[in-house]
């Protein structure tokens, strides 16, 4: 058990990485469009959203290589890709290279959303899967509180650059990270099933199970490939429902507003009247109680489950988000208007963001797991995408939609999470406890 929790950390570790590159670009967001004189337009198209896209693609497509080339071999890529992007960013001259290197880390982003929680899930047991896999979210978090951190200490430090080490520092640990992933075993289930390699596959399972629940859990995973072709495409009958589940998650994900407040929350805060100083400040207690709450979230999830998670933080979204707009909306005090944006990543922490990476890797058969993966997190960032593009029409102060003015955005992410709530209690079934090879039977009709 301990051989895999440390594998599972290792793995989660792109996760630091995801979070980091994805948030470090709210401290570089004024000062590059400043430097470069940019339009909205231009920069929500390429600065802010080019990563996003890049994401999109490498959620996408990360299916093939995480199936084709394996886990283990993903991960190791996903590591350099990182690396790249982050020396290339701090290095940018213009703003088109600082575009397409955000793009280049936007496909190790997108392709470790596929790889990470698809890795975990098939090297951990059904009664720690949960926690294991939502490591990966909780190092996500680590990550955007740790970039917060970091913009605040290099703000001032480089002068007009200090956007520069900002961006830059994020290739120490990436290279770190390319380094361990190295001592991490191949997923017993792809070896299994996709190199026919049972000696193998074998070998690390012990490390999960005892000798005789090892061999057992051999053969369920060979019996388990008896209803399957090696051609087996995703988008048939027989899994719609696993389709729908996955994408209705991920729809739900980013029609919170998430990423909205994570990539600007800078310029929301000091919209509400704080400095500048001030801003990148109270943007740190945003990660610090994302932290908390992701904590608690990773420490529930295989007691209370993921539906139950989904739904308390349902309710903490539609009241947080309806608290906020009404403070944009009637010019409350900036102190008042953070509690409530606390609130908000409070119920984000402990419930979707907790949830997510855990249950799509869970309702896939082992087959298509990694399409599957690709499927919904496809679905994720493409969302995300549209949101951080279009953002800044509505939030520029002088050719935005609402003029200095948001609340309308953030009602209407309120209403959408009563939509969330209502398909949590309606539709979305029940995972914890169950072994992988069960949920397929359980959700996948013949």
């Amino acid at each position: 058990m301990k051989k895999t929790l440390l594998w599972s950390i290792t793995a989660a570790i792109a996760g630091f990485l995801f979070g980091f590159d994805t948030v470090v670009i709210s401290g570089a967001n004024q000062p590059v469009k400043e430097l470069w004189q940019l339009s909205p337009l231009f920069h929500g198209t390429f600065i802010m959203s080019m990563a996003l896209w890049g994401t999109v693609i490498g959620s996408l497509m990360g299916g093939y290589p995480v199936q084709r080339f394996g886990r283990k071999k993903t991960l190791f890529w996903i590591g350099l890709l990182y690396l790249v992007s982050a020396l290339g960013s701090a290095l940018a001259p213009d703003p088109y290279i600082f575009s397409f290197m955000r793009f280049i880390g936007g496909l190790g982003v997108g392709a470790s959303s596929v790889a990470v929680p698809v890795y975990i899930s098939e090297i951990s047991s059904a009664e720690s899967r949960g926690q294991y896999v939502a490591l990966y979210q909780f190092n996500l978090v680590f990550g955007i509180f740790i970039a917060f951190l970091s913009n605040y200490l290099l703000d001032g430090m480089g002068g007009a650059s200090d956007w520069r080490f900002m961006l830059g520092v994020e290739a120490l640990p990436a290279l770190v990270y390319c380094i361990l992933v190295l001592r991490v075993p191949e997923s017993p289930r792809w070896l299994i099933l996709s190199k026919k390699n049972d000696a193998e596959g074998l070998r690390i399972l012990n490390f999960i199970y005892s000798d005789t629940e090892a061999q057992q859990k051999v053969n369920e995973i060979k019996n388990s490939e008896t209803v399957q072709t090696t051609t087996e495409s995703l988008f048939q009958k027989k899994y719609s429902r696993v389709l729908g589940l996955a994408f209705m998650l991920a729809f739900f994900n980013q029609w919170s507003g998430i990423n909205f407040v994570l990539y600007y929350a800078p310029e929301i805060l000091e919209r509400s009247g704080l400095a500048s100083q001030e801003s990148l400040f109270s943007s740190i207690s945003i990660g610090t109680i994302n932290l908390i709450f992701t904590i608690i979230g990773v420490r529930l999830i295989d007691t209370l489950g993921r539906r139950q998670l989904m739904t308390i933080g349902s309710i903490g979204y539609v009241i947080s988000l309806a608290l906020v707009a009404w403070c944009f909306y009637s010019q409350a005090e900036p102190t008042l208007l953070i509690s409530f944006i606390l609130l908000f990543i409070a119920s984000h922490a402990i419930g979707q963001g907790a949830v997510i990476w855990v249950f799509i890797s869970e309702i896939f058969p082992n087959k298509v797991r990694a399409y599957g993966q690709a499927w919904g997190t496809g679905v994720h960032w493409v969302f995300a995408a549209i949101i951080t593009l279009i953002t800044p029409l509505f939030l520029d102060q002088k050719e935005g939609f609402f003029g200095d003015n948001p609340w309308p955005i953030f009602a209407f992410f309120s209403f959408m999470m009563l939509g969330q709530l209502l398909w949590t209690r309606f539709r979305m079934p029940e995972t914890k406890g169950v072994s992988l090879e069960d949920l397929s039977k359980k959700l996948i009709k013949e």
